[in-house]
């Protein structure tokens, strides 16, 4: 792969003549902890499955002792590697794992080369081993050498996790922050983290799939650590402002940005097809479409045409009652995703928030939060994520029943999806799915781009398909006269859909759209279409900008209101696989113009669901008073008896 114009290239040349400094670091070195605790050895107290506790470990190289904090520690980490398990002869992971280590170090140590030749520190090294430093530039030299190993470590971290990602599977472990962090210069500081890395391999890594977690768990938790280091530290804007590419692994290196490797997830779930979607027409047909959407991707570019054009849905809402198919439509959306996918070459990540990222300890609910984010966004994969059930998983602020850790699912959340940093590329969708939506805290269910109602079978012929589809084919029921899943038929069901919501179903945005028509006819520019919209607002004040944006948006996916054709799916080369300027163009030019009754549909269906959402979470509160009021008076009447 070209390194791109704004990126330096770290040479192979470069990079292997630091191999030799990099082996002699893993044959082993002596280190004395000065931030980190060394403990005795102790068998791990397990809080739970992949969590463990921190042990330090004593050292099995004859000599030496782990009683004093400040005695040099042995550390042989080809050695610590190549025991885990307990075979005499290392293994192909163990060697992946001690390979991809030598290549970290050494891709850091050529970066802080690198660092060292661009900031005159090279200099200051030569001028300061010949007893020529000046004192006046004893300062300035203290911060170099801070800033370069801040800079080595972030990439040794850096490197470390993406050369290994490969090698990752379903085991983690938690190890806790990373402590010996120091900054007198690159080579101690390589040598702290090396040191407590081989500290933690010797606690929690018992076996291979957990050596690879360990290994990766440690890296995460450096790159954290450092960047929070290195955010106001003095002379660091060589490194931070500066990018490079390693070209043999595509490794890119862009300050303290994590870089991860690509890596998609091998979806385990049954796959729905479209027709096995009954019902839910408007639904089933965004979701197709947007599964298509997600694949115009520009991996290169880290872009999308549908992002840049305008029509993409990032976030999007599925409400309905229970058992009216929000998991089947995951299941589809899913499978469509997986088959496109494979057929490409692209790596597809899909991740579920689930009510286990609900923790009991402060901060950690967050941290699951921004995990599950973070996997889903990455711009090396597609990546589709769901929160099924939301309304258990983000508390409602104000909400006295919510947990502190439903609180902080829900900030991250909001941040994520509509916050001062949130960058849409196009490459990720997420869809929140709720029985009960009205229970979902109003500002988070707004940053929900678009809505699908999930409202199951409606039609006679619905019922029908969706009975012989449960029934199967083991029997021999005759059909009777019915052309099975003809109404299942999208582009007729989606039309009429579309159109049943010229006019609003709601009872209470019924009295505002009449109301407005009597007063100012029918809804045919502009003018008149805001007006409508300020009378939803009067009747609801929760109507605010925000859900006007929604409903631009959802009028500008209603102009690209076309679907993606099959082959270009099937074959990638036809559009996947061509150059972004190219995509973006046959896309424009399947663009339809914008009419006004795809903006009175788009009005209606946001703002019937806002209404629907009001009026549930209405009538539950008054159900919930009247039962009150009757418990208290069936109580007084109790006691009364009883007292007389």
């Amino acid at each position: 792969m070209t390194t791109p114009r704004d990126e330096m290239e770290l040479t192979e040349a470069s990079v292997r003549a630091h191999y030799d400094t990099a082996a002699a670091l893993l044959a082993g070195f002596d280190h004395a902890p000065r931030l980190a605790r060394v403990v005795a050895v102790a068998a791990p107290v397990e809080r739970s499955a992949g969590l463990g506790v921190r042990r330090a470990f004593r050292s099995t190289t004859p000599g030496l002792v782990t009683r004093s904090l400040a005695r040099p520690e042995g550390v042989r980490l080809i050695e610590r590697v190549e025991s885990v398990g307990g075979d005499d002869l290392p293994s192909p992971v163990q060697a992946a794992v001690l390979q991809g280590l030598r290549r970290a170090i050494a891709i850091a140590l050529a970066v802080g080369e690198g660092f060292s030749a661009l900031t005159g520190l090279a200099e200051l090294k030569k001028a300061n081993l010949e007893g020529r430093l000046p004192a006046a530039r004893a300062s300035e030299f203290g911060e170099l050498l801070a800033a370069e190993a801040l800079a080595v470590l972030s990439v040794f971290g850096n490197a470390a996790a993406f050369l290994l990602a490969p090698r990752a599977g379903e085991v983690t472990v938690e190890i806790g922050a990373v402590d010996e962090i120091l900054t007198d210069n690159a080579s101690l500081a390589l040598n702290g983290v090396l040191w407590e890395l081989d500290q933690d391999i010797a606690l929690l890594a018992s076996d291979e799939p957990r050596l690879v977690a360990v290994v990766l768990a440690f890296a995460e938790q450096l790159i954290e650590k450092v960047r929070l280091r290195g955010a106001d530290a003095a002379r660091i804007g060589a490194f931070t402002g500066a990018a490079w590419r390693v070209a043999a692994d595509d490794f890119p290196i862009t300050g303290f940005a994590p870089a991860r490797k690509v890596r998609g997830s091998a979806l385990v779930m049954a796959f729905k097809k479209p027709h096995e979607v009954v019902g839910n027409h408007i639904a089933k047909y965004q979701a197709m479409r947007l599964a298509k959407m997600l694949m115009a991707y520009d991996f290169e570019r880290k872009l999308n045409p549908f992002a840049e054009l305008g029509g993409f849905i990032f976030t999007f809402m599925g409400d309905g009652k229970p058992g009216t198919g929000k998991t089947t439509l995951i299941q589809m959306m899913a499978g469509l995703l997986n088959d496109y996918c494979k057929a490409a070459g692209y790596p597809l990540r899909y991740q579920n928030l689930s009510i286990d990222g609900v923790d009991s300890y402060q901060g950690k609910s967050g941290q699951n939060a921004k995990a599950f984010i973070q996997n889903v966004i990455d711009p090396g994969v597609i990546g589709f994520g769901t929160i099924d059930d939301i309304d258990q998983i983000a508390g409602k602020r104000g909400d006295r029943q919510s947990s502190a850790g439903q609180q902080e699912i829900t900030a991250v959340l909001m941040e994520a999806f509509a916050g001062a940093n949130t960058v849409v590329r196009g490459n990720a969708t997420f869809g929140m799915f709720s029985n009960y939506p009205e229970n979902v805290d109003d500002a988070l269910r707004q940053r929900a781009g678009a809505r699908f109602l999930v409202d199951g079978p409606q039609t006679r012929e619905d019922y029908i398909d969706i009975l012989s589809l449960l029934l199967g084919k083991n029997h021999a029921i005759p059909l009777g006269a019915h052309d099975l899943f003809a109404a299942q038929e999208i582009k007729r069901a989606v039309a009429a859909s579309f159109e049943g919501y010229n006019r609003p179903h709601e009872p209470g945005l019924q009295a505002v759209w009449a109301a407005v028509e009597a007063r100012i006819g029918a809804l045919d520019t502009i003018a008149k279409l805001g007006s409508y919209l300020k009378a939803i607002q009067e009747a609801d004040d929760r109507f605010t900008g925000r859900a006007i944006k929604n409903i631009t948006d959802a009028v500008k996916v209603r102009a690209m209101d076309f679907e993606l054709p099959d082959d270009w799916m099937e074959n990638p080369d036809l559009f996947l696989f061509k150059p972004y300027d190219e995509k973006r163009a046959m896309i424009a030019d399947l663009r339809q113009p914008i009419t006004v009754a795809m903006v009175v549909q788009e009005i209606n269906r946001y703002a019937d669901s806002e209404f629907r959402y009001a009026d549930k979470s209405d009538e539950i509160a008054i159900e919930t008073m009247v039962r009150d009021f009757g418990r208290q008076d069936a109580a007084r009447r109790r006691y009364q008896e009883g007292k007389g």
